[in-house]
């Protein structure tokens, strides 16, 4: 038995665009505080586009790196339709390092972007 994917159509692309928006910028801030110290690189990826995702280019220190390209590539790949924020999925596809990483920088990026007038994120934070 075949199971059968939805269609894209522009709200489920918008919805993929946004919320890989956010993980860029999520990571981009908690990087550029936590590990402000640590030598950073240009992050690239092969199958995401960062300045087109994010508007511009971003320095990542390594684990961050990883961190970022795992998120953005389980995100582009998720079976979920619709999907729900990953908190309430019921079937993880993050490993649990992963996932402990990923719950630290939304919830340190979270509160950094609200308490900097960001009040979009705050519904991001709740939901």
């Amino acid at each position: 038995m075949m199971l059968a994917l939805p269609t894209i159509d522009r709200h489920t692309s918008r919805r993929m665009s946004l919320d890989l928006k956010t993980l860029v910028e999520f990571v981009n801030v908690f990087c550029s505080n936590r590990h402000a110290t640590n030598d950073k690189a240009c992050f690239e990826m092969k199958t995401h586009d960062v300045r087109e995702i994010f508007g511009q280019e971003i320095s990542l220190c390594p684990s961050c790196t990883k961190l970022l390209a795992h998120a953005l590539t389980k995100r582009s790949h998720c079976p979920m339709y619709p999907k729900p924020a990953c908190k309430n999925c019921p079937s993880h596809c993050y490993s649990p390092f992963y996932r402990e990483g990923i719950r630290e920088v939304m919830q340190y990026s979270g509160r950094k972007l609200v308490l900097s007038g960001r009040l979009d994120y705050l519904f991001h934070l709740l939901f």
